[in-house]
């Protein structure tokens, strides 16, 4: 383990590195930073952490930069996360706060993160399978087609047109309307197909293949895969940081135009928890020098999806964590009121 003075240097060039683009010497950071010792032992210092793999010397006679390892060693241990002043948090609610729907929401929220944080904006839409049905609407467009609205907790609304197999008069529409309602309101999305499968003996023969065929729209819209939609934005972001791809910054773009890639990215819905993946930890090879930086957002204490930021691994960490927190905070908010 690293003594508490070596963490200290650490700390202090990973600090400068991200605040300059430029790697370190041993002088410039005796002359920065209050560390208390002569910058001989701060060179002596810096040999061991390059040693132990936490930093590198990019070319001869340069200062050294902090690898990934190092900047794991930093996450982990010597970055607190940056608070949100009250001004950015106003900021941040007032803008939140003028969202009608849940794709101007999502919208607003890529383009606020991409904003605060200046890196790729990655929000995932509210996964329906772990949404609980708030309302389900049956409207009648003719006497054999009916429209389903199915609203969600979370404030997606989905709609479907069903055409039933022999017309189906007002009074059985509000008997269905309201049978259903009382039975799957309020309820998680995975009990619905086990609450509603004897709705059609409820009622008259004539009417219960029109009841079948408006659960099965309903069942069908439920397992959809319509789910797992994601929203991006700011990439052109990237374009800053061009000298901290080492290569091209080409592999990193077509890596953020697959869906698939970006939901692993972002990990699990589930773990509300912040995770900070970095350099090498990402599998996709195309982002090995990039840092994701990602949390669950929700109503209530569960997480329903996942927003984060992309961005090169030389990241303002503890203010990028603290956006990504507090934007988190405040859609699981909105969501809550919706």
């Amino acid at each position: 383990m690293l003594n508490e003075r070596r963490l200290e240097v650490l700390r202090a060039i990973v600090q400068d590195y991200v605040g300059t683009e430029e790697p370190v010497g041993s002088k410039a950071l005796t002359e920065r930073h209050s560390l208390g010792v002569s910058p001989a032992t701060v060179r002596n210092d810096m040999a061991a952490l390059e040693d132990e793999g936490y930093i590198a010397q990019p070319h001869t006679s340069a200062g050294r930069i902090p690898t990934d390892k190092g900047y794991r060693l930093f996450v982990d241990k010597l970055a607190g996360v940056k608070p949100m002043t009250a001004p950015e948090r106003r900021a941040i609610q007032n803008f939140l706060d003028g969202a009608v729907d849940l794709d101007d929401v999502v919208g607003r929220t890529v383009r606020l993160l991409a904003q605060l944080t200046r890196q790729v904006a990655v929000v995932q839409y509210p996964s329906l399978t772990r949404s609980t049905v708030r309302h389900v609407e049956l409207l009648a467009l003719a006497p054999a087609r009916l429209m389903l609205v199915l609203i969600t907790d979370t404030g997606r609304v989905e709609q479907r047109m069903i055409d039933c197999p022999a017309p189906f008069g007002e009074s059985s529409l509000a008997d269905l309307r309201a049978r259903l309602n009382s039975r799957v309101a309020g309820r998680r999305f995975a009990d619905v197909p086990q609450l509603v499968q004897d709705l059609p003996e409820a009622f008259e023969n004539e009417d219960r293949g029109t009841v079948s065929t408006v659960l099965s729209t309903l069942l069908e819209t439920l397992v959809e895969e319509t789910e797992e939609r994601l929203m991006i934005g700011g990439t052109a972001n990237l374009t800053r940081f061009g000298h901290d791809f080492p290569l091209t910054i080409r592999p990193v773009l077509e890596a953020l135009e697959e869906q698939v890639v970006l939901l692993k990215l972002l990990g699990e819905a589930t773990d509300s928890g912040m995770t900070v993946r970095i350099g090498h930890e990402n599998a996709h090879e195309g982002l090995n020098s990039t840092s994701v930086v990602s949390v669950g957002y929700g109503s209530g204490g569960e997480a329903v999806a996942k927003l984060g930021v992309v961005g090169p691994t030389r990241m303002d960490y503890p203010g990028t964590m603290g956006a990504v927190r507090a934007v988190a905070r405040y859609v699981g908010q909105i969501l809550a009121e919706s």
